[in-house]
Order: C-alpha cells, then structure tokens, then sequence
C-alpha cells in the first residue's frame, strides 16, 4: 500500500517496479502483492486472484491489490521474504522451505508420515498455526502445503531404495536433507527456478518435488522417469502481508483483510495443488515420461532406512523450545 496507510515501500522499490515497466499503484488504498512465477501458476489461480477478489468485494473497493508477477520486485524466490520485510512488497508468496532454519515449525509438514495429500498437508499446518506464526515477523494471509513429492531423474530410474546410492537429488527444504542422505543419495537444497537447468546439464541426477511442479516448471522437458513413493509429505506454502503495513491499518481495514484471508484461502491452495498433482502425473505419462510406482516391499525398507533420522528429529530442539517430535505430533494431532 502507498500513500495513507502504507510507509514501508521505498523509493527504490518503486523504482525497481518502474524499471520493469511497471506503473506505480495509483490508489492509496492499493496493496502491492509479489511473487515469483508467472500469472499463469496454479496459485495465482488459487489464492492471489482470489485474495484480491474478495478484499475488494468485502472493503467495497477501499482496498485493492496489485499483483507484481515473475519477480518484478525480486526474482530471487529464497529472498520474497527478506523483501517483504524490507517493505518492497505489502504483500508476498514464499516457501519457507528455502530459508529452512527459521522456520523450522512451519516446515515440519515436509517430514515424512506428516500427511498424505496436500489437502491434508495444509489441515496439518492449521492444527499448528499458533506454532507457525510466531517464526514469522509478518502477517500470516494463508499457509497451505502442496503434495508428497516423486523423484524426477534422467539418466537412470529409480526402481529401488538401493538404485539412489551415489546420486545427487535436489529437495526442496533443508530439513528434507538428512532423510534423502539416509536413503543413500546426496541431497541439496535448490530454488525450483534453477532445476530444470540443473537436471538437463546433469549438476544433478534427481529432482525431489510435487508432481505438479511438471507442467508449471517444464520438468517433463528433462526428465525421462518418475518414482512414486519414495518418503516425504508436503512443502510449506505462505502468503503474508508486511507486518507495519497491517499494523497501520484501522480496525475496519483489518477485519477486511482479515475475512479475505485465513483457512478458506489455505485450503483453496492446498485443493488446489491436490488436483495439480494428480495432472501432473497423468501429463508427464502423456509426455512419455516412465511412470515407476515402489513396491510395498521396497516402500518398507525405504522408511526403515529414514528410522534415525526420523529420530534426531524428533529428539532436536527447535526456536522456542519445542521439540521437533511435539510439533510432528501437533501436526498429525495426536
């Protein structure tokens, strides 16, 4: 937001807007709303528009928002927060995953046996929302998750626990690191910007992600076999608005965003990426990408292997004292 209610957008992040030839916001009351992919992404779909919608219809058109879409104000997906912070956005989309030791509550929906869909992913994240929103220095709009991941390779497919030694598998959070390396891989955390060129040129042998990630991402272009089952639940998704710009708010202009935003925004995104998913799969069979499902057998061994790491989790310590087993178990809600 500019002008009225907002004084945390820089001059420089006008600027920057401008640059990519973008028009500053005209209205007073406009929010500025950042993120990464193209307008075309399933979540612009799924919650930006949405948000949008409805905080003009509920505010009568006293509040707008104006997306800035493909990293107009940042192209750099581990920095939409940092940017957020900053005031170069009111608004912003993140994955915490990217930045995983500050938020370490928020992205245990990503440790294996959390959920099993996106859809429950997301309700596992709201059974821990008091956790999740005191990691962030920012308004929390929506938290959602999107599905349990499948491994994506080139050159060789992946048909057992044992086929994974020696090789090199982006995952998307930190925390999903030690139990990839348990499985036998080497594991590295990378922005989904950089993948597709990362496994075409072999920097690395193996993708860890959702299966919705085929189409919005082009991985079918790389990629040549997909391996369902290996562990892993949801990765953590955030939509949250500077905390100075709500902060200066009237109590009316809060309960507008406040009814525009929350579970029913969370759970489009997570549906969403539910039936992304299921898409993905199907389109990247239509692409002529092999489709390997593990065995019951080979699925068992898989979780025997992550057992201690599983364990160090559950035993470590997280900011605010916390230990990574109550949040596990917050979130599956025993």
């Amino acid at each position: 937001m500019t002008g009225r209610i907002v004084t945390g957008q820089c001059a420089a992040a006008v600027a920057l807007a401008l640059a990519a030839g973008l028009a500053a916001p005209a209205s007073a009351a406009e929010l500025s709303l950042s993120y990464f992919m193209g307008p075309k992404h399933p979540m612009n779909r799924a919650v930006f528009t949405p948000f949008a919608r409805k905080l003009a219809e509920v505010s009568g058109g006293k509040l707008t928002v104006k997306q800035y879409a493909g990293g107009a104000l940042n192209s750099s997906p581990p920095k939409q927060y940092s940017i957020l912070l900053k005031g170069v956005a009111d608004i912003a989309f993140a994955l915490p995953g990217y930045t995983g030791n500050l938020f370490p509550a928020t992205n245990t929906v990503t440790i294996p046996g959390v959920c099993a869909d996106a859809l429950d992913c997301t309700e596992a994240m709201w059974r821990a929302m008091p956790l999740i929103e005191k990691e962030f220095k920012a308004k929390l709009l929506a938290v959602w998750a999107n599905d349990l991941p499948v491994l994506l390779t080139k050159k060789k497919a992946v048909r057992t626990v044992a086929d994974l030694k020696g090789m090199k598998v982006r995952v998307t959070s930190k925390q999903d690191v030690p139990f990839m390396e348990a499985l036998g891989a080497s594991a590295v955390s990378q922005p989904v910007t950089v993948i597709n060129r990362n496994l075409a040129n072999g920097t690395i042998d193996g993708i860890a992600i959702d299966p919705s990630a085929v189409r919005s991402f082009k991985l079918w272009e790389p990629a040549k076999y997909m391996t369902i089952g290996l562990p892993g639940s949801g990765s953590a998704f955030v939509l949250m608005m500077n905390r100075g710009v709500y902060g200066k708010m009237s109590a009316q202009e809060k309960a507008w965003v406040d009814e525009a935003s929350g579970k029913w925004l969370s759970l489009s995104g997570g549906g969403a990426y539910k039936k992304a998913a299921r898409a993905g799969i199907a389109f990247a069979k239509q692409k002529g990408v092999e489709i390997i499902t593990l065995s019951d057998a080979e699925r068992a061994r898989a979780n025997a292997a992550i057992a201690e790491a599983m364990a160090a989790f559950r035993a470590r310590k997280m900011r605010g004292g916390k230990t990574g087993g109550e949040v596990y178990d917050t979130m599956t809600g025993k």
